[in-house]
């Protein structure tokens, strides 16, 4: 049995939102590693933000009038 090399249609006769669509997954296809490894910075960035804008979290580096003094122990 003979392998097709391409889809059974010509370009021609695909309408103009079917190529385009087309046009957009095989760049998702291409860019597939650049796209996850941005989106991976994004979400980082985001949740990163979101824990250090906590009350909580600038208490960590603030010394406390009174407490125990950490770095000359």
């Amino acid at each position: 049995m003979a392998k097709r090399s391409g889809p059974a249609r010509r370009r021609d006769d695909e309408s103009l939102l079917t190529r385009a669509v087309d046009s957009v997954f095989t760049f998702i296809r291409f860019a597939e590693f650049e796209i996850l490894f941005v989106l991976f910075f994004v979400i980082a960035f985001i949740i990163f933000k979101d824990l250090t804008s906590r009350p909580e979290y600038n208490q960590i580096l603030v010394k406390k009038p009174g407490g125990p003094d950490w770095w000359l122990s």
